[in-house]
């Protein structure tokens, strides 16, 4: 028996693409020039990080506005009603489909909502009638009942509305957003979060850079006292003083640094030095809203105790975008209902109703609402049933299958609601698609391509959306 040689080649089932060219430089004296072409791409990606970029595609947005609802607010009893429910109310439904009374099993039943509701506008927008002021801005409203997410509980819900990842670890959106469109104004953060004074459950993870460069990272304000820490120098310490500090310490880093290229963090907490000095000149004046006349505060109900704290985050949200920040996200919490859902839901639609309405007339008024996406969601829905808690306090559980959310401004279709739930709320079943299309959705009205706007991590190109998603189109206008 003969044996033949082995082939100097085999023949290839597909032409390599231009990744997988690239990848196979690796085995070659190729993979220097590459690594050179990395790196100076790194260089220039790092030399001004917030520099304004050029999006993928025709942008409808320029910039967003998150409102967070942490604990997960009841579609149910905001703007999805179901009226299935009232004829079900304190009933157990089990397999066989017969109905019983859960007062008396102890199990589980279904809990109608204690709220009215109403159609408003011209598109006739369904919400609760204790929303007495969005109910002016209905036609402003694009709402959406097809949204789903993967977990019930808190942290890992919150990380991946506020990431896309359950475990965290992983940019957050307005990461990503500042990290493709870089900012318009380089004396203040791209991206900045106005928390309660607890931070929401998983922490500042929720808007982290994850393996993003430290300048794309999420900046909080503080609710009480300075929003943030040594934002004025030391008394007797003068801003010239600061300069040659600051000049002397860029001196004895910049050698540091020639000794160890490799070492992006250093380059980048120079750079947040220099940030920081300016913010000192440019944050006082973005943050006092005394310059604001007392019609506009008194619009987001400013000095009233239910309206107060979220009014000012919203009227805040309002002048760091017109001074050219990229992305802002405003926390309300918590929205975790699971008893006496009247009364919860209740003391906390007031608390966020005027001051959202007021932040889409006076971004109309102003000429911004049309380049600005306003997106208010929470991290899941509530269920339409609940365990038996002490007879009558009714609340509702976590629900991933159906959640509550809207958008307005920034190109969306607003007057309509796209998707729907089932007749008692438990599940969507029109128009579904999970949050990672969301934020394929929200990359692409501020002018991303998700599949585009990656980062080499991990041995792997990484995306917001992790492994991909579609447009959901209808919420388009």
């Amino acid at each position: 028996m003969s044996i033949q040689p082995f082939p100097q080649s085999l023949p290839s089932p597909h032409q390599p693409s231009r990744r997988e060219f690239l990848y196979g430089l690796g085995a070659s004296l190729g993979s220097l020039a590459f690594s050179s072409i990395l790196a100076q791409d790194n260089e220039n990606s790092t030399a001004n990080p917030l520099a304004v970029k050029q999006g993928h595609l025709p942008a409808k947005a320029k910039r967003c506005i998150f409102l967070v609802m942490e604990g997960g607010p009841s579609h149910i009893d905001t703007f999805d009603p179901k009226p299935k429910l009232d004829s079900l109310h304190l009933k157990e439904f089990n397999r066989s489909g017969k109905m019983k009374s859960a007062m008396e099993s102890g199990k589980r039943y279904y809990v109608k909502s204690p709220f009215s509701f109403g159609e408003y506008g011209q598109s006739k927008a369904s919400m609760g009638t204790n929303w007495t002021h969005l109910q002016s801005v209905a036609d402003e409203l694009c709402f959406y009942r097809g949204c789903q997410v993967d977990s019930v509980n808190h942290p890992t819900a919150q990380y991946q509305l506020n990431t896309g990842n359950r475990f965290g670890g992983d940019p957050a959106v307005g990461s990503w957003v500042t990290y493709g469109l870089g900012s318009q104004n380089q004396d203040l953060p791209g991206y900045i979060v106005l928390p309660e004074a607890a931070f929401p459950q998983g922490g500042t993870a929720n808007w982290s850079n994850g393996f993003l460069p430290v300048s794309y990272q999420g900046t909080t304000l503080r609710p009480n006292g300075s929003p943030i820490l040594d934002l004025a120098p030391p008394q007797g310490v003068t801003r010239e003083h600061q300069r040659a500090n600051l000049d002397l310490l860029s001196q004895l880093n910049r050698k540091h640094q020639a000794l160890h290229p490799s070492h992006q963090q250093l380059e980048a907490r120079m750079k947040n030095y220099e940030l920081a000095f300016r913010m000192q000149m440019e944050v006082p004046g973005v943050l006092d809203l005394e310059q604001e006349n007392e019609r506009t505060k008194e619009s987001y109900g400013i000095g009233k105790d239910a309206t107060d704290s979220f009014g000012r985050k919203c009227l805040l949200a309002r002048r760091l975008i017109e001074k050219g920040v990229r992305f802002v996200q405003c926390f309300h919490a918590t929205w975790d209902s699971h008893d006496f859902i009247e009364r919860a839901h209740g003391a906390l639609i007031p608390q966020v109703d005027q001051p959202i309405a007021a932040l889409i007339r006076d971004l109309k008024d102003r000429g911004l609402l049309d380049e600005t996406l306003i997106v208010w969601s929470g991290e899941f829905g509530r269920s339409p049933d609940n365990g038996v808690r002490g007879g009558i306090a009714y609340g509702r559980d976590h629900n991933p299958k159906a959640m509550p959310m809207w958008f307005a401004g920034g190109g969306v279709n607003a007057g309509h609601t796209i998707g729907a739930t089932d007749e008692t709320g438990a599940e969507a079943v029109s128009d579904v698609h999970h949050i990672r299309d969301v934020h394929v959705t929200l990359l692409r009205l501020l002018g991303l391509d998700d599949n585009k706007l990656t980062y080499f991590h991990g041995g792997r190109y990484k995306q917001l959306s992790q492994f991909g998603g579609e447009v959901i189109s209808p919420l388009i206008a």
